[in-house]
């Protein structure tokens, strides 16, 4: 939240200053702009934490294409056939975990270590309508370590807001290069008119940043735009039987099982290891190969303009650990 309160404001002043503005009702919506939020401040039940994976700052450019891309890579990812909606993006995505106790330098073998990440993103995710299917496909490429800049954005965040000085950015993990590919498939199992979608999804992360393979149902109840009509019709204005529906709103029900073989965020080397090295620092971190996080939440759409909040519940990532919460806000713009 401290985050996304500092870098929102700027971001939307940037849309209006370069005349964003929507293009009109009969015109086709083909760009979409995403800030979202990250925050472990950020729970319902209202007992804010500063741990974990405790803060992601994201920024999505997603856009549509008349023609065919010639960009190599696009005409590689997979896309669902001949009426399939293709929305590609572009995104730059900064992450941070820290352990429980950020005022002390001292390194601290049985929590979560400082870790910082800064990746760019380039996806598609590709819809079709009709047989009510979808691929997404996420190429991802960055850093962990202290080019990430994660202690210096939360040490800065944190003076701005008179709040603790984290202390043991000292201790955070070290350089290391990360390099993922995550697909996603997603079916419809069920709907009920414009009220009820049930779409089953399962995902595969592989490279150095993480390995692991999820499944999920994702369930929306409410008013609401048809889910394989893609990203730019879920958060705005829609039709329906040439009819413009000017607001949408429904809820989100995500629960989640993952099997993970490795995520660096969580593991490896630290920077000062060599200066004084920790017996202790593998046993205390021994990853939880199962984990289970359920995300639920609401989205509010009106015209071009649309704004999301969830919570996510998760299973420790390491074994002997804490479990962990944390809400998302996003922002949606498209024109």
């Amino acid at each position: 939240m401290k985050q996304f309160l500092l870098f929102i404001f700027p971001a939307f002043l940037w849309i209006k200053n370069n005349r964003l503005y929507a293009q009109g009702a009969d015109k086709t919506i083909t760009h979409l702009f995403r800030v979202y939020e990250d925050d472990d401040f950020l729970n319902i039940r209202g007992n804010g934490t500063d741990n974990s994976y405790t803060n992601g700052l994201r920024f999505d450019f997603f856009y549509t294409k008349k023609k065919p891309s010639r960009f190599f890579i696009d005409r590689l990812m997979p896309k669902t056939g001949d009426s399939s909606i293709n929305v590609f993006g572009w995104s730059v995505t900064q992450l941070m975990v820290t352990p429980n106790n950020i005022t002390t330098t001292e390194y601290q073998p049985n929590d979560y270590p400082y870790a910082g990440a800064l990746y760019a993103t380039h996806s598609l995710y590709s819809y079709n309508p009709v047989k009510k299917y979808s691929f997404q496909t996420e190429l991802i490429a960055g850093i962990r370590g202290p080019e990430s800049y994660a202690k210096q954005l939360q040490t800065w965040v944190h003076s701005v807001i008179h709040y603790d000085k984290p202390m043991g950015w000292g201790n955070q993990l070290k350089t290391y290069v990360l390099l993922n590919i995550n697909f996603t498939a997603e079916k419809q199992l069920l709907a009920i008119g414009n009220f009820i979608d049930v779409i089953g999804g399962a995902r595969i992360n592989a490279g150095s940043y993480i390995d692991a393979f999820s499944i999920y149902p994702l369930v929306r109840i409410g008013k609401m735009a048809p889910y394989f009509n893609g990203d730019f019709s879920q958060y705005g204005s829609y039709y329906k039987k040439g009819r413009k529906i000017k607001t949408q709103y429904y809820l989100v029900l995500k629960p989640e099982n993952s099997l993970v073989a490795h995520n660096a965020l969580l593991h490896g080397k630290r920077i000062n290891e060599d200066l004084a090295p920790s017996a202790t620092d593998e046993p205390a971190r021994t990853i939880r190969h199962r984990l289970f996080d359920v995300q639920f939440g609401a989205v509010i759409a009106h015209g071009n303009f649309s704004f999301s909040y969830l919570q996510t519940h998760s299973t420790e990532y390491n074994t002997g650990l804490y479990r962990h919460n944390w809400g998302n806000i996003s922002l949606y713009y498209r024109w």
